[in-house]
């Protein structure tokens, strides 16, 4: 299993980014995947869920409105459309799966908002 996060950066608050998560390794289409991240100082803070065919998602309320989380099943990637962001959104951001009672987890995009 193989995931690999992309597309963080530094972004100024109201702004937006797009991050990404390549995934290989396993039959991507036949399982969930959720979005985790960790800010400075803090623990984990689970994000946002995607079913296998993207028909569900889930959010923490933190980022409901702001936030949308989307796959592509032809290309393997999972995505996250961070709007309206904020200082507290600061944190590396991480793609993960779980099968077969195993959690895999990608290395992370950091993002950062600040003026």
């Amino acid at each position: 299993v193989q995931l690999v996060e992309s597309g963080g950066g530094l972004v100024q608050p109201g702004g937006s980014l797009r991050v990404s998560c390549a995934a290989a390794g396993f039959t991507f289409s036949s399982h969930a995947m959720s979005w985790v991240r960790q800010a400075p100082g803090k623990g984990l803070e689970w994000v946002s869920a995607i079913n296998a065919g993207g028909s569900s998602t889930l959010y923490v309320d933190s980022v409901k409105g702001r936030f949308t989380i989307s796959r592509d099943n032809v290309k393997n990637t999972l995505y996250l459309q961070m709007n309206n962001l904020k200082p507290e959104d600061t944190a590396v951001y991480y793609c993960t799966l779980k099968a077969d009672s195993v959690e895999y987890w990608g290395q992370g995009t950091q993002v950062t908002v600040s003026s």
